[in-house]
C-alpha cells in the first residue's frame, strides 16, 4: 500500500520505518524537514521507567505554588489563560484518583514496549551506538522529598521497574559533579538516553532515504476522503495514498478536526540551554525533583532544560525561564558554564490533558491513523508507537490495550 506519514519528527520517522518493514510504499510529508519541532531539542531521555502521568493528584497540589512563581516549573501566560481553560479543566478531571490510576496503567503498558522497540529499531538501522545505557538519577534536595521518592520507588518496583535509593555519600560517589546540596537520589539502572535527539532523528531520516522511503517537503492542510484518500498540501499537487498516518506533533489538531475529531491537543512549551563541548560534569541524565528541570550529558554537550509553560503556538518565547533553569542548575551542579556561552531553545511538546498520546483511527476514515500528543514522552514512546501504528494498518491485534489512547475517549 501507499502510505503517507505526515510529520518528520521522531514519531513520524519511526512509524515510516515500521511501515516500510511491512513492505509498504511510504512517503513522509513535512513542511520543514526532519527534527524541526520538539524532536530537535528535547532532553534526550528514554524515560520508560516513568509511571506517573503529568495529570496527577500530586501535580494539582503543587499547581498553586508553581503559579506564584512566574519562572517556576509551571507557568501560564496571561494572554493564553482563556484559550487554555477548557484544556486545564480536562487536566483537572484527568487528575482525579480513579482516572489517574487508569492513566498509570496505560503509561506503564506503552513504556514497557519502549526499550525493546528502540533496541529493535536501532539495531536494524545500525544506530545502537547512539543509545547510552548508563541509567538515570532523580535527585532530592530535602529529606522530605527523598522520603517521598522512596515511596514512589516502592510503587515502581511493583511494576517491575528496577530502582535503587541512594544516600548523599553514595550519590556523590556516583556523580561527583553534583553539589553537596542534595539529600539523596533514586537511581534507575535500566534508564537510557540518546547521543542527541536531533542527531538521532536525522539519522532515522537518512536511513529512511537509503531504504527508499520518500520525502515531500510540503505543508499538509487537510486529508481528503471523498473520491479517494489524499493529503491536501498548500501550493502543490495533492498526494494520493491508500493510508495516512498523522504524526505532526503540535500541529496535528487541525488535521484531526477536519476529519471530525475534536481532540484537545495543546502544547507545553519546554525550554533549555545547551553548552557544546561541556559533557564531563555528569555521566548520566539527572532530574531535580521539585524544581522542574533535568540535565543530560549529550554527545554534543551538556543540556539543562525542562519546565512547562502554557502559551500556545504563537506567543514569543520567554527565555527568562531558560535563564532561571540555569540559575537553579548552578545550585546543584558543579562547574556549570556561564549562561551566555550556551545556546537557548524553546520547543512545543504536543500534549493531551490526560497525558496519554492519541493512537487510533480517525472518525471519518479507518484508513487514517493518528499518532500524536506524546507530551514529554515523544522520544521514549516513538518506536513503540510506530509498531502500534503498523499493527493498526495491517489489521493485527496490538500487544497492548489501545482504548486509553483512543481518539474517541474525549
Amino acid at each position: 500500500m501507499r502510505i503517507a506519514v505526515i510529520g518528520a519528527g521522531v514519531v513520524g520517522l519511526a512509524a515510516a520505518h515500521a511501515l516500510a518493514d511491512d513492505g509498504h510504499d511510504v512517503t513522509v510529508i513535512d513542511r520543514e524537514g526532519p527534527a524541526a519541532g520538539a524532536s530537535r531539542g528535547n532532553a534526550g531521555w528514554l524515560a520508560h521507567t516513568d509511571i506517573d502521568p503529568i495529570a496527577s493528584p500530586n501535580m494539582l497540589r503543587q499547581v498553586p505554588g508553581f503559579l506564584l512563581d512566574p519562572l517556576g516549573p509551571l507557568a501560564i501566560r496571561a494572554r493564553y489563560l482563556l484559550p487554555i481553560l477548557p484544556w486545564l479543566t480536562r487536566l483537572i478531571l484527568a487528575s482525579r484518583p480513579a482516572q489517574f490510576a487508569r492513566s498509570v496503567e496505560a503509561l506503564v503498558s506503552i513504556n514497557a514496549l519502549a526499550m525493546p522497540a528502540w533496541d529493535t529499531l536501532s539495531t536494524r538501522l545500525g544506530m545502537g551506538a547512539m543509545i547510552h545505557r548508563r541509567g538515570a538519577l532523580f535527585v532530592f534536595d530535602t529529606v522530605a522529598r527523598y522520603e517521598a521518592g522512596r515511596v514512589k520507588a516502592t510503587r515502581q518496583r511493583a511494576f517491575g521497574i528496577p530502582v535503587d535509593t541512594l544516600g548523599p555519600h553514595e550519590l556523590r560517589q556516583m556523580e561527583p559533579g553534583l553539589s553537596n546540596a542534595l539529600a539523596g537520589a533514586a537511581y534507575y539502572p535500566s534508564a537510557a538516553h540518546v547521543s542527541d535527539p536531533r542527531l538521532v532523528t536525522e539519522a532515522l531520516f537518512a536511513a529512511a532515504g537509503l531504504r527508499g522511503i520518500g520525502f515531500a517537503r510540503a505543508t499538509a492542510s487537510a486529508i481528503a476522503t471523498e473520491g479517494g484518500l489524499r493529503v491536501v498540501c498548500e501550493g502543490r499537487d495533492h498526494i494520493p495514498a491508500d493510508r495516512v498516518v498523522i504524526a505532526a506533533g503540535a500541529w496535528s489538531r487541525p488535521l484531526a478536526l477536519g476529519l471530525g475529531d475534536r481532540i484537545p491537543l495543546d502544547t507545553e512549551r519546554g525550554y533549555n540551554v545547551s553548552f557544546p563541548g561541556a559533557d564531563t560534569q555528569i555521566a548520566r541524565p539527572v532530574a531535580f525533583d521539585g524544581h522542574g528541570f533535568v540535565a543530560t550529558p549529550l554527545a554534543t554537550g551538556l543540556r539543562i532544560g525542562g519546565a512547562v509553560e502554557l502559551a500556545g503556538l504563537h506567543l514569543p518565547p520567554n527565555h527568562a525561564r531558560t535563564r532561571a533553569l540555569h540559575t537553579k542548575a548552578t545550585r546543584f551542579l558543579r562547574d556549570v558554564p556561564a549562561f551566555e556561552t550556551g545556546t537557548v531553545w524553546m520547543g512545543f511538546r504536543p500534549c493531551i490533558p490526560d497525558s496519554m498520546p492519541v493512537i487510533g483511527h480517525a472518525a471519518a476514515s479507518r484508513h487514517v491513523v493518528y499518532a500524536f500528543g506524546h507530551g514529554h514522552y515523544g522520544l521514549t514512546q516513538s518506536a513503540a508507537t510506530a509498531g502500534l501504528v503498523a499493527d493498526l494498518i495491517a489489521g493485527r491485534t496490538p500487544p497492548i490495550d489501545l482504548s486509553p489512547f483512543s481518539p474517541t475517549r474525549f
